[in-house]
């Protein structure tokens, strides 16, 4: 057998288990469908000389585990920090916050010296709860309805964990996986740009609203993001996102694995219900003993398997998971600086996030558009122009604009996405014009992808960028289904290494770098 392990799909999940079980001495073959690796953290020369971060776009959950084992800086990973966020408002005010702790007080007590005085002890606890979370990233979850040792001595270890907090922290904790985004924020802080500004971490890749129980969690989540130690912090990786796919990419190639681009699976050869290899596009047949797939759970178990070769209530549990997309992005080449009505110019505003979501009512209103089957009339956009600190991406003098959209719905009540898709980006463009009054005339190039574009191009089912919702009943050990939250699945040799699996999405790297570990772990009772 000339290949040991076969991963499906070169997105940075399925590429970091590549390079754990290359560096373990496996044999390792990668397969991506596209011409290009990094599935939905690439990089590609759209329009010539400019270099987009098509679909995610900002680096700040890879586990730093995964940097150091891999020893990604040595391949060209680098990040620049994003240390600010901007947020313009209609009425021609501006709420500027730098990562500097004063300058953060100064903008925000010019709406609210009270919510100035309370946004430190805010950070600082979310802080606090992100490092209770981060050790849960890298473990395998536990069954809870087993009475296996090993599932019993991690229910103890999380035991442990939880005393590591205050009475108050569990509180807030508990809380904190139920509640609503809005509710959260409504009792810290009177500035609804402040909470808009905040809560839109709740509601990024979700079908929710801010109002909605269980966004408070997904904000939660994005505080985990660190660099260097530092929580809640973001940044661009020099390169555009694609680097940190091409450096896990080379990290692999340099352990022995063997990477193939346009090399599409069309599904998972079971034999003895036991996964014994891959059928391409092509027709030509792979064996290998252990198949790890990076792609979501729908693609990988009802497209990639037929039902008849899994049990029943496994299907019932993958067909019920909740993969709607709800999130468009629009990259735009630009011959000059965007320049804000509320603070004119090139200058730092435009080197962090810039936040268009005014209020947190704007935000529900424009779920409401989605709830209905709509794409948002005005929608969030989470915005950055990532040339100004990388003038890599884009030719002198000018730049790339990437804008995250916020509601896009994979399923429209009427008409179709490709009918529909100039309309949305005309939208998109109208309502950032209303804080950049010239976007037209300076847009050279634009691409619009909705989350059916993101299914088609990436191969994420439902456009969904976290391969399934991050809510509570879809996190842990219920991730993807009850009882199959440990990477493995019903057909021996077959793990999932993507997002879909526990810790769930977000450019982590940690669902891989688990799977690896679990298929290591059986790597003896997986012998043919």
């Amino acid at each position: 057998m000339p290949y040991q392990a076969i991963v499906i799909g070169g997105g940075h999940n399925g590429l970091v288990t590549a390079a754990y079980l290359a560096r373990a001495g496996k044999k390792v073959l990668v397969l991506e469908r596209r011409h290009v690796l990094g599935g939905a953290a690439v990089t590609e020369e759209v329009f010539p000389g400019f270099k987009f971060t098509v679909c995610s776009y900002v680096c700040s959950l890879l586990r730093p585990q995964v940097i150091r084992d891999l020893d990604l800086p040595s391949h060209g990973f680098e990040v620049i920090p994003q240390e600010s966020t901007f947020q313009p408002l209609p009425d021609g005010r501006y709420l500027f916050r730098r990562g500097n702790e004063a300058d953060a007080f100064q903008a925000i007590a010019k709406f609210s010296r009270r919510d100035a005085e309370a946004y430190p002890r805010f950070g600082r606890l979310m802080a606090r709860l992100a490092k209770f979370i981060a050790p849960t990233l890298t473990m395998t979850p536990p069954d809870v309805g087993s009475l296996n040792p090993a599932d019993l001595r991690k229910l103890y270890a999380l035991n442990k964990q939880v005393k590591t907090l205050t009475e108050e922290e569990l509180y807030t904790f508990a809380r904190l996986m139920t509640m609503s985004a809005a509710d959260y924020l409504d009792e810290w802080f009177e500035t609804d740009a402040l909470k808009a500004g905040l809560c839109s971490s709740g509601i990024i890749g979700t079908l929710l609203g801010p109002r909605s129980p269980g966004t408070a969690y997904v904000l939660m989540h994005h505080y985990m993001g660190e660099i260097d130690g530092a929580y809640r912090s973001w940044g661009y990786v020099r390169g555009g996102m694609g680097m940190v796919s091409e450096s896990i990419a080379q990290a692999a190639r340099s352990f022995g694995a063997e990477i193939r681009v346009n090399a599409e699976v069309r599904r998972i050869l079971v034999k003895d219900d036991r996964a014994v290899g891959v059928e391409l596009a092509t027709g030509e047949r792979i064996e290998a003993r252990v198949i790890a797939s990076g792609a979501d759970p729908k693609r990988t178990f009802l497209k990639f398997l037929e039902r008849s070769d899994l049990p029943a209530d496994f299907v019932r549990g993958i067909e019920r998971f909740k993969i709607e997309g709800s999130s468009g992005k629009a990259n735009f080449a630009l011959k000059e600086a965007p320049s804000f009505s509320a603070l004119p110019g090139n200058g730092p505003q435009l080197q962090g996030a810039i936040s268009i979501g005014p209020t947190v009512d704007y935000i529900e209103k424009a779920y409401d558009d989605a709830k209905y089957g709509n794409f948002s009339h005005r929608p969030f956009i989470d915005m950055c122009v990532p040339s100004t600190l990388d003038p890599t991406l884009a030719p002198p003098g000018k730049h790339i604009m990437s804008c995250f959209i916020q509601y896009a719905p994979y399923t429209l009540r009427k008409g179709t996405w490709p009918e529909r898709r100039e309309e949305f980006a005309d939208t998109v463009i109208d309502t950032i014009e209303e804080y950049v009054p010239n976007l037209r005339d300076i847009i050279l190039h634009q691409q619009v992808l909705s989350p059916w574009d993101l299914e088609q191009m990436i191969g994420l089912t439902g456009g969904n960028i976290f391969h399934g919702e991050l809510t509570p009943d879809q996190l842990f050990f219920l991730r993807p289904t009850p009882g199959w939250a440990q990477y493995r699945t019903p057909i021996k040799g077959l793990y999932l290494c993507g997002s879909g699996a526990h810790p769930g999405g977000g450019v982590m790297g940690a669902p891989g770098l688990n799977a690896a570990r679990e298929i290591l772990k059986d790597w003896a009772l997986l012998r043919v």
